[in-house]
C-alpha cells in the first residue's frame, strides 16, 4: 500500500484537534478503496493550551498519529517545514487544523496527481467570506503587487492546503533556507499544479491567531524573500534625488546672480531637507530588511527546535 502523510501545524488548537481527526476518518473508506494508507502528523508550535494532551489521546486511540512539539513558537513556516521533514508519505498534503481546509477535497486532489499525472494539486479561495473588508482588500493588493515584483508563481486566495507528489516534498526540502514563505517556495520550484477552487469556510472553534500587523510581517518576509525590486527602487530613488539636486544647485546659482537675493526661500529648503532625509531613510529601511535576512542566513540556527518527537 501507498502512504498518505497528513501534516497539520497547530497552535492553541485543543479545540479542534480530535474533530480534524474526526473530519478525516471520513475519507479512509475512499482511500482504502485505493490502497493508500494514513499517518497523521500533529505539528505542536508551542502550543500554551492543551493541544499536545489531545494530540496525546489521539495517539493512544490511532497508532497512526504522531506529534512533534516545538520547544517553543517558532512560526508557521517552521511548522510547515518540520511536518515535510518527518512525513514518510509517497503523498503528503498540508492542512490547516480549523477546518477551513475541508478534509471532503482529499479524493479530488489524490485523483489529479494519481491519475492525472499532476505533481501537485493546490487549493485557492473564491471568496474571503468572515473576514473584515480592510483585511481583504490588502491581500488582494498583496497578491497584485508580489506577482508583479516576483518571479515565483503566488495565487491570489492560495491556501497552504496542497497535496504533493515524494518529487516535489524532496524540491521543498533543499530549500533549507532559513526566512522561508513557503506561498512562493511552492511556486518557485515549479512541476505541475493544480488548482482547486471553493468557497471560504469559516473556522469551526477557536480564533485566528493572524491579527492584522502579523499580516503585514508576513507579507514583508514574503516580498524580500522573492524580490529584489524595492531594492532597485532604492537606487532609483537615489539616482532621481541626486539629479534634481544637481538641477536645484544650478537653479540657485543663477538666481542669485540675476535677483542677488540669497537668503529668501528658507522655508522651501527645509521642506526639501526634510523630504530627502526622508527618503534616504526610507531607502536605508529597505537596505537593512534585506542585511537582516541575510544576518539570520548566516548564523545557520536550526528552523526549529524539538521537545518532544513521538
Amino acid at each position: 500500500m501507498e502512504l498518505l502523510s497528513v501534516v497539520v501545524p497547530c497552535y492553541n488548537e485543543e479545540e479542534n484537534v480530535k474533530d480534524f481527526y474526526d473530519e478525516l476518518m471520513k475519507t479512509q473508506e475512499y482511500f482504502h478503496s485505493r490502497e493508500v494508507e494514513f499517518e497523521l502528523i500533529y505539528i505542536d508550535d508551542g502550543s500554551k493550551d492543551n493541544t499536545v494532551v489531545e494530540v496525546h489521546k489521539l495517539i493512544d486511540l490511532d497508532k497512526r498519529v504522531h506529534l512533534v512539539s516545538f520547544s517553543r513558537n517558532f512560526g508557521k513556516e517552521a511548522g510547515i517545514y518540520a511536518g515535510l521533514e518527518h512525513a514518510k508519505g509517497d503523498y503528503v498534503v498540508m492542512m490547516d487544523a480549523d477546518l477551513q481546509d475541508p478534509p471532503s477535497l482529499l479524493p479530488t486532489m489524490y485523483e489529479a496527481i494519481k491519475d492525472e499525472g499532476y505533481d501537485s494539486v493546490a487549493t485557492r479561495r473564491v471568496n474571503r467570506k468572515g473576514e473584515p473588508p480592510i483585511r481583504s482588500f490588502f491581500a488582494r493588493r498583496f497578491y497584485h503587487l508580489i506577482n508583479k515584483i516576483s518571479k515565483a508563481e503566488i495565487v491570489d486566495g492560495a491556501r497552504d492546503y496542497r497535496l504533493m507528489s515524494r518529487r516535489f516534498v524532496d524540491a521543498i526540502l533543499s530549500l533549507e533556507e532559513y526566512n522561508r514563505f513557503s506561498k512562493g517556495i511552492f511556486g518557485w520550484v515549479g512541476f505541475s499544479t493544480k488548482w482547486l477552487e471553493y468557497e471560504n469556510i469559516e473556522r469551526k472553534k477557536g480564533e485566528t491567531k493572524w491579527s492584522f500587523w502579523k499580516l503585514f510581517l508576513y507579507a514583508l518576509d514574503g516580498i524580500i524573500a522573492f524580490s529584489t525590486v524595492p531594492l532597485a527602487i532604492a537606487s532609483i530613488m537615489g539616482v532621481i534625488f541626486c539629479l534634481v539636486a544637481f538641477l536645484l544647485i544650478i537653479f540657485i546659482i543663477v538666481r542669485t546672480l540675476i535677483l542677488g537675493d540669497p537668503t529668501s526661500g528658507w522655508p522651501s529648503l527645509v521642506c526639501i531637507i526634510s523630504l530627502i532625509s526622508g527618503v534616504q531613510l526610507f531607502c536605508l529601511g529597505i537596505v537593512g530588511q534585506y542585511l537582516s535576512k541575510a544576518y539570520l542566513e548566516v548564523k545557520k540556527r536550526p528552523i526549529y527546535l524539538t521537545k518532544e518527537d513521538i
